[in-house]
């Protein structure tokens, strides 16, 4: 079993708070991650362990043991029961760990009932940083979803296609999503087409016939479904006029990439919109990461409306970092120059260039980095830029 990047920082989460949430997408790996911590395990999507649970409530509530309940959302009046329970010992930490698939819903119950008693942690796919160098390339073509293909090569895209039907049919609207299961897959795939794009929510609802404040409402939820990632833009009192819609990913490569009909044995490289993809998968490792390991951070892009663009800009660690994220293997140092001038408008403290160059270079405030070397900088391994070890 790969072992998640995640666990420690849970671990450390339930060291110091009685319950933690660990949210994330369906399918991700939060079952197996939380039955390898040997807690009682309930799942509450199944009546037959919603009446066991609520059997065996107080000797569940009072062994010395982690209790794990899965889908937590699906037994709300467990919510002040948790509440009791931990208020009857509130010195006692890590007794449970919630699991969600979708943070609108459970984290509505948290809100009323665990103020204060609850951490939370959020369980991506699988990335990068769990695996070896030589499944990065298949991490991008099919994803990080576990049963998704990456470890098991053929049954990417079926499964990718397989569930998205099952959440635009099922999950979405059980959880509250409005729209139909058409309108959903269209949605869907206008992000696809849209992915690495500035957020337009009038566009897309003319396509669909719907208000933009309905198709903002839609991505909201997908958004709050782990599915999307909207990037907002950086704001502040510049000389540049701004671009100040967010950009719009979707956060797994292999669900992108199934919406765009890659096939399993299709050249990627000779995709339009490879470059796009290969921007929101590397936003998304490096986001991951930070994520894993517990840092505090806020992301953002920013554009100019004449053309200075940073892909990433990160808060982080007390100073500015801005990543401009390129699909070559020979970056030059026109691409670096063009980001600094970005750079300077922050003012950003550091820039770094992202590329699949076979060789990491850093200097005192620029580098020019592979992913290896961008994940380096993230745990604070790098040698290169100050502040960065």
């Amino acid at each position: 079993m790969i072992r998640r990047e995640l666990t420690n920082n849970l671990l450390d989460r339930l060291t110091h708070f009685p319950a933690v949430a660990l949210v994330g997408p369906r399918q991700c790996g939060k079952t197996t991650l939380a039955k390898s911590l040997d807690g009682a395990y309930f799942d509450l999507e199944k009546p037959q362990d919603r009446l066991r649970l609520d059997v065996q409530w107080e000797s569940a509530v009072s062994q010395p043991g982690l209790v794990v309940l899965d889908e937590a959302q699906a037994m709300p009046d467990v919510f002040p029961r948790l509440r009791s329970a931990i208020d009857d010992d509130r010195k006692r930490n890590g007794r449970f760990l919630l699991l969600g698939s979708i943070s609108p819903s459970l984290m509505k119950r948290v809100g009323e009932s665990l103020a204060g008693r609850l951490a939370l942690c959020e369980l991506s796919p699988l990335v990068a940083s769990e695996l070896s160098e030589d499944r990065w390339d298949d991490l991008w073509r099919m994803g990080g979803y576990p049963d998704g293909g990456i470890l098991d090569p053929g049954r990417y895209p079926e499964w990718e296609h397989a569930y998205l039907q099952l959440m635009s049919h099922r999950d979405l609207p059980n959880w509250g999503l409005p729209a139909q299961a058409l309108v959903t897959q269209r949605l869907f795939r206008m992000l696809a087409a849209l992915h690495g794009q500035t957020w337009q929510a009038s566009q897309i609802g003319r396509s669909l016939g719907l208000t933009y404040h309905t198709v903002n409402s839609y991505v909201d939820f997908l958004e709050s479904a782990f599915l999307i990632r909207r990037l907002p833009a950086y704001s502040a009192n510049l000389k540049k006029r701004l671009v100040k819609s967010p950009k719009v990913y979707w956060r797994d490569s292999g669900l992108l990439h199934a919406l765009l009909d890659l096939g399993q044995n299709a050249d990627i490289y000779s995709q339009p919109w490879v470059g796009a993809s290969w921007e929101g998968w590397i936003i998304e490792q490096m986001i991951g990461l930070l994520h894993n390991t517990g840092q505090s951070f806020q992301a953002f892009h920013l554009r100019t409306s004449d053309g200075y663009e940073i892909d990433l800009l990160l808060q982080w660690r007390g100073q500015w970092w801005a990543f401009e994220i390129k699909l070559t293997s020979v970056p030059d140092a026109g691409d670096l120059q063009r980001l600094k001038r970005a750079a300077q408008l922050v003012p950003a403290d550091h820039a770094v260039l992202i590329s699949r160059t076979s060789q990491s270079v850093w200097g005192e405030k620029e580098a020019s980095v592979n992913l290896a070397g961008a994940l380096q900088l993230l745990r604070g391994e790098a040698t290169g830029p100050a502040g960065s070890a």
